[in-house]
């Protein structure tokens, strides 16, 4: 099994806290790593899709409180939101006769709906940790270029051939549309979901335009926004917002939209293989994004994430902001041997960050300037998360 970075901190999370929600898409491996930690503490594990297991918590408070000396795993918490007021009264219960933490793993594949359930009655109790596709240092491995092509969800990554792994998000995609959205929201026509989730892979990393994806669906642009909106708390699609400090610049205000899994664009634009996308007009594009998200799952919560363009083009792909005021800046090259545009030294001299990357292909770490390094996506993943 692949050794997940967020292990040790969930089992920290645990440790520390009455209740962990850990939140990802479907078939990210939720469960698979909820269950490797909860072996250490004789979990007990229900699965809220399964009736067997619903049926056990008709009577949530009894069941519950039968097993309050073991860690309970509920997976897919969201189809019980009635759970929550029970938990904090068991919880509150516990920690008055002395125990304090490792109660409950909630699991869910909303970030937003579970956020706000748990939120309203766990406050203060709940701690919560995002697991993504599998990343870059999760997968040394493996060749970078098929975790690129195919992505990181571990059926589609670990497929023995191409044409599984795509027939497999293929069927990942349409089983979201099917069955898994119209949980989480009003029902929507599978085929204009569809349709708005291919134009999000072609528009991969573009500025948000919804009013031209309202036009090409022919809906209103408050409907194009909340399918937006749905996909971004599936945690399939990233809104990244732009730097937003008054420089006395005209900065860009909408934010960068894209695909996550760089498997889930290749399958939703048809690109079976590295050769097909080598020739498609999304390579560039879909590269930047995998680097992208790559970087932000590497360095999870560490850092604030943006980018930076003025209307006089000065560019930096991915800015982070760090919590004393640091800001590094990173330019993303699809080139073994990349050179700096005129764009990001104009936008380095507005912003002065501290550190500047340029993200290349290649393996090895050197200079392009005095103070800008060329860098491997491991390398810098890396670093990012000892930060």
């Amino acid at each position: 099994m692949i050794e997940r970075l967020l292990s040790p901190l969930l089992s920290d999370a645990i440790a520390h806290s009455p209740a962990v929600a850990l939140f990802g898409p479907r078939q990210v491996g939720k469960t698979t790593l909820a269950l490797a930690v909860g072996q250490r503490y004789q979990a007990l594990y229900l699965d809220l899709e399964s009736e067997q297991d619903l049926a056990k918590l008709a009577q949530p408070a009894l069941y519950l409180a039968d097993h309050q000396d073991k860690l309970i795993i509920l997976d897919e918490v969201h189809r019980a939101p009635g759970l929550f007021p029970v938990l904090r009264g068991l919880i509150d219960q516990a920690r008055r006769t002395g125990k304090k933490a490792g109660q409950y793993l909630l699991l869910g594949s909303a970030s937003l709906d579970l956020l706000k359930q748990s939120g309203e009655t766990l406050a203060g109790r709940i701690a919560y940790l995002e697991l993504s596709p599998f990343n870059i240092l999760e997968t040394k491995r493996i060749p970078a270029d098929d975790l690129w092509v195919r992505g990181g969800f571990p059926e589609s990554l670990l497929a023995p051939t191409a044409a599984l792994s795509l027939r497999w998000r293929q069927d990942f995609i349409r089983t979201y549309l099917e069955r898994d959205i119209p949980q989480f929201g009003p029902r929507i026509a599978a085929e204009t979901l569809r349709r708005f989730w291919g134009m999000l892979a072609h528009h991969q990393g573009g500025v948000l335009n919804t009013a031209q994806f309202a036009r090409n669906l022919g809906v209103d642009v408050k409907t194009a926004g909340s399918y937006l909106a749905l996909l971004v708390d599936l945690m399939l699609v990233r809104r990244l917002l732009p730097w937003h400090a008054n420089l006395g610049k005209r900065l860009v205000k909408s934010p960068k939209v894209y695909v996550r899994d760089s498997g889930l664009v290749h399958a939703l634009l048809s690109i079976a293989d590295k050769e097909t996308l080598l020739a498609h007009p999304v390579v560039g594009q879909s590269w930047e994004c995998f680097v992208i998200e790559n970087l932000l799952a590497c360095a999870a919560d560490k850092a604030q994430a943006y980018f930076y363009r003025t209307s006089g083009g000065a560019e930096i792909d991915l800015l982070l902001s760090w919590p004393d005021g640091r800001l590094w800046a990173i330019e993303i090259k699809r080139s073994l041997s990349p050179k700096v545009e005129r764009g990001f030294h104009a936008a380095c001299a507005d912003l002065a960050p501290v550190k500047k990357f340029v993200v290349y292909p290649g393996v090895e770490r050197y200079r392009l300037a005095a103070d800008i390094e060329a860098v491997s996506l491991y390398d810098l993943a890396n670093e990012l998360f000892f930060a």
